[in-house]
């Protein structure tokens, strides 16, 4: 399972993040789930599309009033990298569309005239449909970006999110190895794997989540490796 090979690649030194398009909890969280999970882990292995926009918005525009549609933990997330929290359409610079369970017509409002008659930008931290739960899924994202496209006319400019290349350059980063040197273990077709041969990793699909086998032959880029589980991650690296 996950806990013993993840266990096994540190034992053999080589080092691991986690990289996750849920901006849902701060990358702390995501760690201590890990931790009490049997994968230890800290706030700097754990890459988010939060984290990831956050850090970006903070450095490409320091201290921009932002409008969020997303949950608390997120708000507080772009709190925390000195940016502005603003609810007046006149005054935000960033409209920021995240996975909001309380998504609604006030705030799409508050958005769509930020963004058609005050010149606001147009972020997102994913562009992913739908969100896994167990049992079934969650619209996600994609869903108030396209919202707020149809209605707006505008397209959204940036998305933090997996296959964004922002999110495996914060990875190569925190692992201090170029992408070439880098394996990207995922079970998404189109987020895990397109951003892993974007940025030049090698790249190994899961068959234990969401993508199916058959599915694969409709890919136009296949992964590299196809594995029935992540355990099988350490079979690559046998000579």
């Amino acid at each position: 399972g996950a806990v013993e090979t993840i266990a096994e690649l540190r034992r053999r030194g080589l080092p691991v993040v986690f990289i996750s398009n849920k901006p849902l909890e701060p990358a702390s969280s995501y760690a201590e789930k890990l931790t009490r999970l049997g994968i230890p882990a800290t706030a700097d292995d754990v890459i988010t599309s939060g984290k990831v926009l956050s850090a970006y918005l903070a450095r490409a525009a320091p201290g921009a009033r932002v409008f969020v549609i997303g949950e608390p933990p997120l708000l507080r997330e772009m709190h925390a990298a000195g940016l502005q929290l603003c609810e007046e359409p006149a005054r935000i610079e960033y409209v920021i569309a995240a996975f909001d369970r309380t998504f609604d017509y006030r705030k799409w409002n508050v958005a769509f005239q930020a963004i058609k008659f005050h010149g606001a930008h147009f972020v997102a931290t994913n562009g992913d449909r739908t969100c896994p739960i167990e049992g079934g899924e969650l619209p996600d994202c994609a869903g108030v970006i396209a919202a707020l496209e149809a209605t707006t006319g505008k397209t959204v400019e940036l998305i933090a999110g997996k296959p964004s290349p922002m999110m495996i350059e914060w990875g190569v980063a925190r692992l201090g190895v170029p992408a070439a040197a880098c394996l990207v273990v995922g079970d998404r077709r189109e987020t895990d794997m397109v951003m892993g041969r974007q940025a030049g990793a090698r790249t190994a699909l899961v068959l234990t989540g969401v993508t199916r086998r058959a599915q694969l032959a409709a890919a136009p880029a296949p992964p590299d490796y196809v594995l029935e589980s992540v355990g099988d991650v350490l079979r690559l690296l046998e000579p």
